[in-house]
């Protein structure tokens, strides 16, 4: 008896558990309303390490501790970074490198703020810029600021307030420049 009692228990046990897993009917949609309604991202990485190719070569890399993934948001969707970004690019054998400590991306638009100890670093010419804020238009791969920033080259030293340059640093618009140093320290035994 008191064995098809318990049969008879995880019986009814399995059966009510059945029916629960197909009682849901959410469809895609609303789960995706439901979470723009609540401002949740509809996914999470930890640990993200992604690789970015175009024609079987290796164009970038992207590290992170944590990844909020917004692309439910129908009119600005966006990635965070809320612990930090390292972004390598590789064009060729030269290779830039992007740090910062907080970053949104832009889908639609591809336009990234990274904040918070941003490091911008062209590993080819040794060149090295240093601000609190920078924007970074991916399209067109360049880069702004209007916050201080701190470029250093093998040649000087820049410092300023406003910022403009192709993503590599060549070719950059240093406004409301504050100081300039003929060599640079850290460069000379290089």
């Amino acid at each position: 008896m008191k064995k098809s009692n318990k049969i008879l228990q995880k019986s009814i046990a399995v059966l009510y558990v059945t029916v629960m897993l197909f009682s849901c009917s959410n469809d895609t949609k609303e789960v995706r309303d439901f979470l723009v309604s609540k401002n949740l991202p509809i996914g999470i990485a930890k640990n993200a390490y992604h690789v970015y190719k175009d024609s079987g070569r290796i164009t970038s890399k992207l590290i992170t501790p944590l990844l909020y993934d917004f692309s439910n948001r129908n009119e600005h969707p966006y990635n965070e970074f809320p612990k930090g970004i390292k972004i390598i690019n590789f064009e060729g054998k030269d290779s830039v490198t992007i740090t910062g400590n907080y970053a949104l991306s832009y889908n639609k638009t591809l336009v990234s703020e990274i904040e918070g100890n941003v490091i911008v670093i062209n590993h080819t010419d040794k060149s090295r810029l240093e601000t609190e804020q920078l924007f970074w238009d991916q399209k067109t791969k360049y880069f702004f600021s209007e916050k201080a920033f701190t470029l250093t080259t093998l040649k000087d030293t820049i410092y300023g307030v406003g910022f403009e340059s192709k993503e590599d640093l060549s070719k950059h618009l240093a406004k409301k420049t504050t100081g300039r140093l003929e060599t640079s320290e850290e460069f000379k035994d290089e």
